[in-house]
């Protein structure tokens, strides 16, 4: 049910994922602009240097002479590559100032760029939470400034917090993936396959258990009940039902994933544009419907239709009209028996 009125929603703010799509091309041309400057003011010597250049020729060379049949030069490939590799390790060893700026110029480029779109996405919950309480459809910017106070306070402590989540997991999954294969029966390419599969499993588990543990952080905030800082902490102590919101939020991680690999093979990666924008409208409504049904609160789903509270069926609007008109017209019949026993 839940998930099912999650993909109703998402269907009903359409419109969001084009302007999240508009946002984010944003967002991503000026986080690769920057990337760009930085990565030419500190990598420019390494980039355009001889060592790097004489290393580049002798890998072209390596594989015209492996085409070409050409033993003689194969057999000094070799020392001539160790001689060039060692000069160019040198060359880095001798920048390692410039690399390290860079690397950690583009860590913070990366951190202003989740910044920067989960502003986006706080403002995208708020134009469907609105639509669920209200079924008002408040415009993009509105939503975006209304609310810039509380999502830039959210990201400065969401971000963070993810970072070091993602990476933890990260490295969680490069163990699995590279240690498991030692304690699996040696079946060649497939215990490979076992161990990415897996990987791949703990990975989606795991987002899936950030996602639980956060799904009322955004909504407790949006509907005013709790500050950013509040709502964090009533999202990690609600308990009740974990397993629910969990299987809800593994099953859309893997359905995601299937819709984009699928639609964007099928497409060249041009389907991406939309599907990737959509997924994340869905992962915010599933967070709504989870708020909103475990609070007791009704929510609309179309406008014929209000969702109840947990563990209620939702309501039909032309249906609860219709009883009520039957309640009066049996009320006023009733009223002249209770006049004559006067």
């Amino acid at each position: 049910m839940r998930f099912r009125n999650a993909l109703a929603i998402t269907a009903d703010n359409y419109v969001s994922a084009f302007k999240l799509l508009l946002y984010r091309l944003v967002v991503s041309v000026l986080t690769f602009s920057l990337v760009y400057v930085i990565l030419q003011l500190s990598l420019s010597v390494i980039v355009t240097s001889a060592e790097l250049q004489t290393l580049k020729g002798l890998t072209g060379e390596f594989f015209r002479a492996l085409f070409g049949g050409d033993s003689v030069r194969l057999t000094t490939f070799q020392e001539d590559f160790t001689t060039a590799l060692t000069d160019f390790l040198a060359l880095i060893t001798s920048n390692g100032g410039a690399i390290a700026g860079a690397v950690i110029g583009v860590c913070l480029i990366y951190i202003l760029s989740r910044f920067l779109n989960g502003l986006c996405h706080f403002a995208a919950a708020s134009i469907m939470y609105d639509r669920m309480s209200v079924f008002a459809r408040t415009s993009f910017s509105a939503a975006y400034f209304k609310n810039l106070g509380n999502a830039a306070l959210y990201e400065i402590i969401y971000v963070p917090l993810s970072f070091v989540y993602d990476v933890i997991s990260m490295l969680a999954c490069w163990f699995l993936f590279f240690y498991l294969p030692s304690f699996l029966p040696s079946w060649g390419f497939l215990t490979i396959l076992l161990a990415l599969s897996l990987t791949i499993a703990l990975y989606i588990c795991l987002q899936s258990l950030k996602m639980t543990l956060i799904s009322a952080w955004i909504p407790s905030v949006l509907t005013g009940e709790a500050s950013v800082a509040k709502g964090f902490r009533v999202s990690l102590r609600r308990v009740r039902p974990f397993w629910r919101r969990f299987a809800s939020y593994l099953t859309a991680n893997y359905l995601i994933v299937v819709v984009n690999v699928v639609f964007g093979l099928a497409t060249l990666g041009s389907a991406l544009l939309i599907t990737i924008p959509l997924s994340f409208l869905f992962l915010l409504a599933l967070q709504c419907v989870h708020y909103c049904e475990d609070s007791g609160r009704k929510y609309f789903i179309s406008v014929h239709n209000i969702a109840g509270a947990e563990g209620a069926p939702a309501q039909n609007i032309e249906t609860a009209e219709d009883s009520l008109e039957e309640l009066n017209k049996k009320i006023n019949a009733e009223e002249p028996d209770s006049r004559g026993e006067e």
